[in-house]
């Protein structure tokens, strides 16, 4: 999966476990609603598993749901638990030190994407699986799903 589309699909598996309360929901149940295939939920779900956010049974009658309540899962511990890089890599290679750009720009750019990533973080963890799970209902109604 693309480590781009981890953490909104991330984010669709667990406002749907949270719709669905406590009743386990099977990975294919999962896919369905994501729109992709089992295995790829699979290993969202072992992600999200080792962080904590969710539990899973296996079996006939088994699947995952929410490890604690949707109020306390913030879309920043979802992020933590599917990110594996920074918001803005950067470059691959070292930039040329002799260069008037290249001898500076990854410290600038350092700042700059470190002042990024606290913001976005502090706006992901102001925001809780359990309010993604509201504005999808209010949006559902208005759009008579």
């Amino acid at each position: 999966m693309n480590r781009n589309s981890r953490f909104a699909v991330a984010v669709h598996i667990l406002t749907l476990l949270a719709v669905r309360g406590n009743r386990n929901v099977s990975s294919d149940e999962i896919a369905s609603s994501v729109n992709t295939n089992p295995v790829i939920i699979r290993r969202l779900l072992g992600m999200l598993r080792k962080a904590g956010l969710v539990v899973a049974q296996e079996g006939s009658s088994g699947g995952a749901r929410l490890a604690c309540s949707a109020d306390a899962i913030t879309l920043f511990d979802v992020y933590r638990a599917v990110q594996d890089q920074t918001l803005f890599p950067l470059h691959p290679r070292q930039p040329d030190p002799n260069c008037l750009v290249g001898g500076s720009i990854t410290d600038v750019l350092q700042q700059v994407i470190a002042e990024a990533q606290a913001q976005m973080e502090n706006v992901l963890a102001g925001v809780s699986i359990a309010d993604v799970k509201q504005s999808v209902v209010t949006i559902s109604k208005e759009h008579d799903l």
